[in-house]
């Protein structure tokens, strides 16, 4: 058979989009590991009947673009919020479970937003309704932990560089106050 040394467009064109891709790809899965704060909180605030979201955004398919990856803190009216649990199934890839809070438009069932509450039915049905317990009867009725809760702030990261690199969660000044005190 005959072998030609030089290769054709056809060939170049097709190791180039690899390339492309390949560093795409990459560029993703280690701004994934990187750039997401260290946790998500969400702080309910019964006095004031507010939820405030520590919300991390990002478009996985446009890794170069840093103005579609960033943290915006959001706050909603509890009576606009419901919980849902979600299941997605790809075959032969992943099967994951878990419960998102849907925000509605007010007076209606329109869901306009939603954000993750856990990974997890069965702990996301248990998170969902101590939620709903301290928000219609107050701190008094959660269950008592023997640990209290992690402050990802301050744990020391150890050799895991997505954590010792990922940003800490800072609130915009005047949220964190609203957050913390009655209206």
């Amino acid at each position: 058979g005959y072998f030609d040394p030089v290769p054709s467009i056809g060939w170049i064109a097709l190791g180039m989009g690899c390339v492309l891709l390949g560093s795409t790809v990459g560029t993703s899965v280690t701004k994934l590991d990187l750039t997401p704060p260290l946790d998500e909180p969400i702080r309910f605030n019964r006095l004031r009947r507010k939820v405030y979201v520590y919300r991390f955004h990002y478009c996985w398919w446009r890794p170069f673009n840093n103005a579609l990856w960033y943290v915006k803190p959001e706050v909603y009216d509890w009576n606009d919020l419901r919980a849902e649990e979600v299941c997605i199934y790809v075959p032969t890839v992943t099967y994951n479970s878990g419960v998102v809070i849907a925000v509605v438009k007010p007076g209606t069932n329109e869901v306009i937003d939603r954000f993750p509450l856990s990974d997890g039915t069965q702990g996301g049905a248990s998170y969902w309704n101590m939620a709903v317990a301290f928000m219609q009867s107050g701190p008094y009725v959660l269950p008592k932990f023997d640990r209290p809760p992690r402050d990802w702030n301050n744990e020391d990261p150890g050799l895991n560089l997505a954590r010792r690199f990922a940003p800490k969660v800072k609130w915009p000044e005047a949220m964190d106050i609203e957050s913390r005190t009655a209206p």
